[in-house]
């Protein structure tokens, strides 16, 4: 099957009619069509798939047990409203770079794996790449466990639901140590590929990022009786802390967003009690980032006072900066050099991938494919046909380069 087959049929699973994004989100019905999806990929092809004890797809070509195998791939799932190609291109991307390798008869002396990484974005359980750390120990089952999503349903019974076991969550060294090398295809989110004219490129390092919840407190009131001056509206700081974070960032050469908030009790007619947002801030260096975010919170609370209302901070996920493996990145660069004369650039980026998760357990790289816009977590994110195909062909020249020397 076609590269342009495959993502035809992927398309319009959990696409949301009125956005034109999608909602696949860990655990759904979409979710599951996703899985059912790669599911047949494998079996299309001949390949061994399992599903791991934390709700990771993999399909392989040879034993794993062999160890040393070559893995790649991404996720399925989706944030909020969010494009078509961030997680599924790499995963679409993986099948056709086997596809390419048969055809040109390759042999390969390590096994081969593709993974589909659950719950990458964190868009139900609000925790990022919840599969990829459970099987890095980077999570432990018993946080995993506390995890609720919007409805306070729990991760465990969000599996459950779903037909997969919790109980055996955790981490998985044995698996890991199986893997040789993991190469995760992704589309580029932003523009350094687009500016260059190159449709491929290679990741040198993820920025350190984190996200952060802001509670601030004040007093539920009457929004037609209540004076002005007598109120302790929670609102006007959070506001004018959105407002902070984008200065602060904008001066430190860094990122600061406010993506998404909560309001109690949420009446039209009602003073707030409760403003919670969460901030995600990322930025190159880490004495960068917590300059950033101490900036911002010192404003916060400056303005929460001035309000009389209370502020809580909470730093509910953080990823320190990733380097990937650098052996791997030069290999990387000098299979594509040598097999298809491309100059390939090395870029960083602002954007968390199971990849970085990874990388402190088994030697990691990443390959990125050119995004015209530049905009990402959007139904506006794109890649073309040729970009597309470069992507699928650069990913197989690096695992006949990696598995079939």
């Amino acid at each position: 099957m076609s590269f342009h087959s495959m993502w035809a049929e992927l398309l319009p699973i959990g696409r949301a009619a009125a956005s034109g994004g999608y909602r696949r989100f860990a655990w759904t019905g979409a979710d599951a069509d996703c899985r059912a999806w790669f599911a047949q990929q494998a079996r299309d092809r001949g390949l061994t798939h399992e599903v791991d004890r934390n709700g990771n797809q993999w399909a392989w070509l040879g034993d794993p047990a062999a160890g040393d195998a070559v893995v790649t791939g991404s996720h399925l799932d989706s944030v909020p409203d969010g494009g078509a190609f961030d997680g599924p291109l790499g995963v679409v991307s993986a099948f056709a770079a086997l596809d390419e390798l048969r055809r040109r008869g390759a042999r390969f002396a390590k096994p081969l794996g593709i993974v589909n990484f659950g719950d990458e974005e964190g868009a139900r359980f609000g925790l990022a790449c919840v599969g990829s750390r459970l099987t890095a120990g980077a999570l432990t089952a018993e946080q995993a466990h506390r995890l609720t999503d919007a409805e306070g349903i729990t991760l465990p019974r969000a599996m459950e639901a779903a037909g997969h076991d919790p109980g055996a969550l955790g981490p998985d060294p044995e698996r890991l140590a199986r893997i040789g090398a993991f190469v995760e295809l992704h589309v580029e989110q932003g523009r350094a590929l687009d500016l260059s004219g190159d449709p491929v490129g290679i990741a040198s390092a993820i920025w350190p990022h984190g996200r952060w919840r802001f509670d601030f407190r004040g007093e539920a009131n009457h929004a037609g009786t209540t004076r002005l001056t007598d109120r302790r509206d929670p609102m006007l700081p959070y506001a004018e802390t959105v407002l902070a974070a984008r200065r602060e960032a904008a001066l430190a050469g860094a990122v600061a967003t406010f993506g998404k908030v909560a309001v109690e009790p949420n009446g039209v007619n009602a003073v707030p009690s409760l403003v919670r947002g969460w901030l995600d801030s990322r930025a190159e260096g880490q004495d960068t980032l917590d300059t950033v975010v101490a900036g911002i919170e010192r404003a916060a609370r400056a303005h929460a006072a001035a309000h009389g209302a209370t502020l809580d901070v909470t730093r509910e996920s953080f990823t320190p900066v990733v380097e990937f493996d650098h052996a791997l990145r030069d290999e990387l660069a000098r299979i594509l050099g040598t097999t298809a004369g491309l100059k390939v650039p090395v870029l960083g980026t602002g954007a968390g991938h199971d990849a970085g998760i990874l990388s402190g357990r088994v030697p990691t790289a990443m390959l990125f494919v050119r995004n015209p816009t530049g905009v990402s977590h959007s139904p506006a994110e794109s890649a073309t046909e040729d970009d597309c195909t470069a992507g699928v062909l650069a990913l197989a020249d690096v695992l006949e380069g990696l598995a079939c020397p």
